[in-house]
């Protein structure tokens, strides 16, 4: 989905002159205690952060490593909270950002899931009932089982499927979501049927995994990244055109670059990528949406925004405005199109 490669190394490995700039970059930030004081509109109350599924997918640690951003260097005078509402696969955030119009102390955290759920169930609100202000990162995808799975390759997992004949276990975060999607996209590519088991978010997938509960899952680096350290789930392939690029071992001397790509492993697709999203409440102005893209774009350019995305093997994607509304209508096409196949479109209203 999104397009950007993740990025190439660890805070730690960094030339010298890009970890200066970077830590250059913070003190600067620590410097400037409040976000553009004295100009334009700022949070008057405690903001509330609502993250669109539930605790410790990646969406719950990309709304919260923006909030630990924003705590340690000052750039809000109010507190910010944290909720999660990951109910009927993230609606319910969306739905609760509609009750919210003109308010914009809540800000939604989401993915593609908000402009892609209409398209697929009913649901308590539209995409005019919220307004895009940025996407901040580009998660990656791989294919990973358990560490007692009898097959050794992505390959050898998909012949395994086809031998079971649909009882095979996908595991995913929401039912009809990206997840969901990549699984019905590995399916198409390699002709075999899945049983998709839902869950309520990337970590509770990856918690199933580990204990066996499901075959297979398509977490993001991320979510799974503390079960492979601990030895209990393994990475199989990554749907990218191109290796990961991070270079530190996980586990056993195998680390993210070693992973091979889906078509390297001989399965497809070749390229499934997914954006992590920031929204305002419809009816906000124009000034509290500057407000918060520009709050946004400095979170990103501190030592920790960078560490968060390289640790979890993400790429940056930073759009805004026209580019982003751009992507937005782009990819809400492209995935019409597979849904419309898979049987899933559905009418709203």
């Amino acid at each position: 989905m999104a397009h950007h490669d993740a990025a190439s190394a660890t805070i730690s490995s960094l030339r010298p002159s890009r970890r200066a700039l970077l830590l250059g970059t913070g003190a600067a930030l620590l410097a400037r205690p409040a976000l553009a004081q004295g100009a334009g509109w700022q949070p008057q109350r405690p903001v509330e952060f609502i993250v669109a599924a539930g605790p410790g997918g990646g969406t719950d640690q990309f709304a919260r490593i923006v909030q630990s951003i924003i705590q340690k260097y000052n750039l809000l005078r109010t507190p910010v909270i944290v909720s999660n509402k990951g109910g009927g696969a993230g609606t319910e955030a969306f739905v609760y950002g509609r009750g919210a119009a003109g308010d914009p102390h809540k800000v939604v955290f989401g993915t593609n899931n908000v402009w892609l759920m209409p398209l697929v169930t009913r649901v308590g609100y539209s995409l005019a009932d919220l307004r895009p202000v940025a996407s901040m990162a580009a998660d990656e995808f791989i294919l990973w089982t358990h560490t007692d799975a009898p097959f050794r390759n992505a390959r050898e997992l998909i012949d395994a499927a086809r031998e079971r004949g649909g009882a095979f276990r996908m595991g995913g975060s929401q039912a009809r979501d990206t997840d969901h999607i990549l699984t019905k996209l590995i399916e198409r590519a390699t002709g075999v049927t899945f049983t998709y088991v839902p869950f309520r978010s990337g970590g509770e997938v990856a918690v199933q995994l580990a204990g066996g509960h499901v075959d297979a899952n398509t977490n993001n680096p991320a979510e799974n990244v503390g079960q492979w350290r601990a030895g209990r789930v393994r990475p199989l392939c990554v749907f990218n055109p191109r290796r990961l690029t991070l270079t530190e071992k996980v586990h056993n001397g195998v680390g993210w670059s070693d992973i091979p790509t889906s078509t390297e492993a001989g399965i497809g697709p070749a390229d499934f990528r997914m954006p992590r999203t920031v929204w305002l409440p419809a009816r906000t102005t124009d000034a509290q949406a500057a407000f918060w893209t520009q709050l946004l774009d400095r979170v990103r350019a501190t030592p920790e925004w960078q560490a968060w995305l390289e640790s979890g093997s993400q790429g940056a994607l930073w759009q805004t405005g026209t580019e982003l509304a751009d992507f937005i209508r782009a990819d809400e096409a492209t995935n019409r199109a597979h849904f419309r196949d898979y049987g899933w479109l559905v009418e709203q209203g």
